[in-house]
């Protein structure tokens, strides 16, 4: 046996061990097949006595079945063996076949000449059993068994009806029923009844013999009853109780029946049941003739084929005993000249020539060993360089694509694929403008340069999402002969971070520049208004449409300011102990008030602890509720200016939890999100609405990170709008202060609706109400407030100035 393991010049102990088992397991094969055979056999003659049950025999079948298929296993094993080392011309093989073939042919001649001859056999003597004598013997005893039944069927028929025959004599003369019991009594004493009654259509007894009782009275059935009652006499044959009897109706009489009772030799009986099973028997087994020889068959050849197989098994074992020693030298030195110097031979005990050539053969692939394992170790050496470039390149951030010279993928990390959004296994030896398309003018610009140096900035989108990537193409050794190595940067969030800063710087820059003038120029249009009040009515309504354009206008140049400065200048969050689930009720209940073609209901986890700063998270769910219900107004416009029904509108806030965050999840069923650069609509000044700022989603992402969460952006579940989501990490569950939430949003609805001016601002204010909602308290109420609201909106300290002379 060959073995490349150990170089030991002879077998070792273990090995000697193994040897040994294996003998020994075979020759515990060879044995258990006639064993098996014998087992099988004792338990079918068993079953057919009923000593055993079906589980046994369903037991030895399922044995029976393991062995053959594990036999036939290993002897296929060894067939196929035998033959693909004679097809490989090795040494031993043509010994191995032949040895091999006449051991299976002195296994299987025996067994084909006894199965004939068994067979033969086995039909002469069921040919005898059934002969035509044999044949005539059964048929005489079964039709005296009949006769004798017979016999007894006429006797009581007899009876029964001569015994009718008198009791409807006399019930014409009319008698009682104490005549007609001593008339029973009579019949039954003369015709030596032992049981007789008179029964109605019930089974009742009308009158009775001398020994008859009702508790022996095994009365007829309805069945019975009906076909006695069309005048046939019927015998009923009770062979348990060794009784036959007999039911007659009575034709003098209404619904009345005589029934009898005689009794039979059991010992007779139970000979006529065995004669009547033993002819059934008989002919069931002359029917089953050929199925008996075939289940002998049958048993015979799995008999044969457990011994067969275990014959042709050993045979083969022996033969491979005496080739083995040769193939495995054969084989050993095929190995050794495919290079396999470390390949070893078990040394035979002994001193023949096999032995020796062993030994020779060991001695010869040992002095080659050295060279071998040095081979081997330069390349582990070089296997663990490998490795360690390819753990580096899958641990860094930066995309990393090494290509061939003719611009195909040899190697892509984990990073590279996720950027371009490919698998890194499936795109190997692909082109790289096959798998990129984007990076396809980039790779034709370099082949066409000099160096095959190129850098490009480009953008690829992936799903829903659009990267901005930084390519740079190196070649391998200074030219592009050896191929090149891709390096890819994802500037997604820093031009997204870059361009945040740079918005926020001019937002600064534009708050403090457009907002100085704001307020007098609206104070300037009041002072139009009140000075002008002299003039005639259609003058003054001018004067006045005039004013308020100019006020409304600069109201809504200063909600952009203050948005701008509220992005640019987005305070530290006050982190408190708050409920998300009553900021998010407190959102919903200021957009219900102020109108209802989107109506926002609030479901899910309540209370939501969270430890967050109320007023930012306040207007940033405003903020949302907002932008889903102006969504929805949206939508129904459209569908009415399109001439159709609209849908209701609906915003649902739902609030959810886990052991990690909380969220809140507004979902509407407006126009929905554009496909087009969704994953841009968080960032400043991108806005899909005419009249948007495009600072709303900005400052609540913003709001979001501060916190620790995110703001997603999706479309809704149920297929129609949009959902956006705002998750935080959730602190400690403390107990909701009593109005904490509720009851600070109505004090600013209240105060917007009546118009008082001194508490508007301070009540949006406290419900978290964006600067919008300063103002517009401001412009509804007196001059008093002006100068609060300005504060409550975030105004500068000149707003403040101006509204205290405007008052």
């Amino acid at each position: 046996m060959a073995r490349s393991d150990s170089p030991a010049p002879s077998l070792s102990l273990g090995q000697w061990r193994i040897w040994r088992f294996g003998l020994s397991a075979s020759i515990a094969i060879v044995l258990a097949g006639p064993v098996m055979a014998l087992a099988t056999a004792a338990v079918f003659g068993l079953a057919e006595d009923g000593r055993v049950g079906p589980d046994v025999v369903r037991a030895v079948l399922l044995a029976d079945l393991v062995y053959v298929l594990t036999l036939a296993a290993l002897i296929v094993w060894t067939i196929a063996r035998i033959f693909a080392a004679r097809r490989a011309r090795s040494a031993g093989a043509k010994l191995h076949l032949r040895l091999a073939g006449l051991f299976t042919l002195v296994a299987l001649a025996p067994t084909v000449l006894v199965a004939v001859f068994a067979t033969l056999t086995v039909n002469f003597g069921i040919e005898a059993w059934f002969s035509s004598q044999v044949q005539g013997v059964v048929q005489n005893a079964l039709a005296t068994a009949q006769a004798y039944e017979r016999e007894h069927r006429g006797n009581i028929r007899g009876d029964a009806l001569a015994m009718a025959n008198d009791i409807n004599r006399a019930a014409v003369t009319g008698i009682d029923r104490a005549q007609l019991g001593a008339l029973v009594r009579q019949q039954a004493l003369i015709r030596e009844i032992p049981e007789a009654y008179i029964l109605d259509g019930d089974g009742e007894i009308i009158a009775r013999g001398e020994f008859s009782y009702l508790f022996t009275l095994d009365a007829p059935s309805r069945d019975q009853f009906i076909a006695a009652r069309a005048g046939d006499v019927v015998v009923i044959e009770d062979l348990a109780a060794n009784e036959m009897r007999a039911l007659v109706h009575l034709t003098n009489a209404v619904d009345t029946y005589l029934f009898v009772t005689r009794r039979i030799d059991g010992e007779v009986l139970k000979l006529l049941d065995e004669t009547r099973d033993t002819v059934n028997l008989y002919e069931r087994m002359e029917r089953e003739r050929a199925n008996v020889l075939f289940d002998f068959a049958l048993l015979y050849l799995g008999f044969a084929l457990l011994v067969m197989m275990a014959a042709v098994w050993m045979g083969l074992r022996f033969a491979e005993r005496l080739a083995r020693p040769i193939g495995d030298l054969a084989a050993a030195a095929e190995r050794v000249g495919a290079g396999d110097f470390a390949l070893r031979v078990d040394e035979e005990r002994g001193d023949d020539e096999v032995a020796v050539l062993g030994r020779v053969f060991n001695r010869m692939t040992a002095q080659v060993k050295l060279q071998r394992d040095a081979l081997v170790a330069a390349r582990d050496d070089t296997e663990r360089r490998r490795r360690f470039i390819e753990t580096v390149l899958s641990g860094v951030s930066a995309g990393v694509v090494g290509l061939d010279d003719r611009g195909r993928v040899e190697l892509m990390n984990a990073a590279a694929g996720a950027m371009l959004g490919v698998n890194p296994a499936a795109s190997s030896a692909r082109p790289l403008a096959e798998v990129a398309p984007a990076l396809g003018p980039m790779m034709a610009r370099a082949a066409r340069g000099h160096g095959g140096l190129a850098q490009e900035a480009v953008k690829l989108s992936v799903g829903d999402v659009e990267r901005e990537l930084m390519a740079r193409l190196t070649p391998k050794s200074g030219d592009r002969a050896d191929g090149a190595v891709l390096t890819i940067d994802d500037l997604t969030d820093l031009a997204a971070a870059q361009r945040a800063a740079a918005w926020g710087d001019v937002a600064r820059r534009i708050a403090h520049e457009i907002k100085n003038p704001l307020t007098p120029i609206q104070l300037s249009a009041d002072r139009l208004k009140s000075k002008f009040r002299k003039l005639d009515e259609a003058d003054r309504a001018a004067l006045d449409q005039y004013a308020d354009v100019i006020a409304r206008q600069a109201g809504d140049i200063r909600r952009m300011v203050d948005a701008f400065s509220q992005f640019a200048r987005m305070p530290e969050p006050e982190r408190r102990d708050e409920d998300l689930a009553a900021i998010a009720r407190a959102a919903a209940l200021l957009q219900n008030e102020a109108q209802s073609e989107a109506p926002v209901s609030v479901e899910g986890v309540d209370p939501a602890p969270a430890r967050i700063d109320r007023g930012l998270i306040s207007q940033a769910l405003t903020n949302l509720v907002k932008n889903a219900v102006e969504a929805v107004q949206e939508r129904i416009a459209q569908e009415k200016t399109a001439g159709a029904a609209p849908a209701p509108g609906a915003v649902r806030v739902v609030i959810g939890r886990d052991d990690a965050s909380v969220w809140a999840s507004i979902i509407d069923n407006g126009p929905g999100l554009p496909a087009a650069e969704r994953s841009r609509l968080t960032e400043p000044y991108v806005t899909t609405r005419a009249r948007g700022t495009g600072l709303g989603l900005a400052i609540c992402r913003k709001i979001a990170e501060q916190h620790g969460g995110a703001l997603l952006l999706d479309d809704a579940p149920q297929g129609r709008g949009a959902m956006a989501t705002l998750t935080l990490p959730h602190g400690p569950s403390p107990d909701p202060a009593p109005g904490s939430a509720g009851a600070s949003a109505i004090p600013a609805i209240g105060a917007r609706d009546a118009g008082a001016s001194t508490g508007a601002a301070t009540g949006a204010k406290a419900a978290g109400a964006s600067s919008e909602a300063a103002i517009g308290a401001r412009d509804a109420g007196a001059s008093t407030g002006a100068a609060t609201g300005a504060k409550a909106a975030g105004a500068s300290s000149e707003d403040e100035e101006m509204a205290q002379d405007a008052t």
